[in-house]
């Protein structure tokens, strides 16, 4: 899994860039927001998720942690593939999304390019209650707030207690030299997170 990418930016296209890391050329698909950002010559730092099929390996690149865990929250929702979750991600800033899925407004989902009503219904039914545990709370952990913070309070959100999502995190997040423990990566420590109290259930 490359969490993250960081290196000189060699080229920008309309649908992704190219990013020297270490002498090496990295195609990094991403939205035209994130693209608008980026600077040929210039440095760059891009969360990443990389989509693995039988006859490709394509990476994609978010400017914030946040963009990247909503790309991989709702395509565990059938029928949903990377390229309408980065539609989805260029249509809408991450808050509005989630705003969208929490409060069940699929009108907003429906002004992306290959989300009709029945798919922006079930984005929502699927989604509604996991993307607000993912959310910052009024008065909760900020997005700033430490990895740790955020990780127990997505899971308490998710229906385990404190100490069950308290063990849980500090055994996903023991090894400082792991890439995503380095990077932060909340999504994929999420996940690590959820197999860990899965198998304890």
């Amino acid at each position: 899994m490359i969490a993250s990418v960081r290196g000189t930016v060699a080229a920008i296209a309309l649908d992704h860039a190219v990013i020297d890391v270490g002498g090496v050329g990295l195609a990094v698909r991403a939205t035209p927001g994130t693209l608008s950002g980026l600077r040929r010559g210039e440095q760059a730092s891009l969360a990443t998720t990389l989509v693995v099929r039988e006859d490709s390996l394509t990476l994609f690149g978010f400017a914030t942690t946040d963009a990247k865990v909503l790309f991989e929250l709702v395509q565990s929702v059938s029928g949903v593939g990377p390229k309408i979750a980065l539609a989805l991600l260029a249509v809408l800033e991450p808050d509005d999304l989630r705003r969208a899925l929490a409060g069940g407004d699929t009108a907003v989902l429906m002004r992306t390019p290959g989300i009709g009503r029945k798919s922006a219904e079930r984005l929502v039914l699927e989604l509604k209650d996991k993307v607000g545990a993912l959310a910052p709370a009024p008065g909760g952990a900020p997005a700033s707030a430490p990895v740790n913070d955020r990780l127990i309070e997505a899971l308490s959100g998710l229906g385990f207690t404190s100490k069950q999502a308290a063990e849980a995190v500090a055994g996903v997040t023991a090894d400082a030299s792991d890439d995503a423990v380095a990077a932060g990566d909340v999504g994929v420590l999420l996940r690590r997170a959820l197999a860990v109290l899965g198998r304890n259930r």
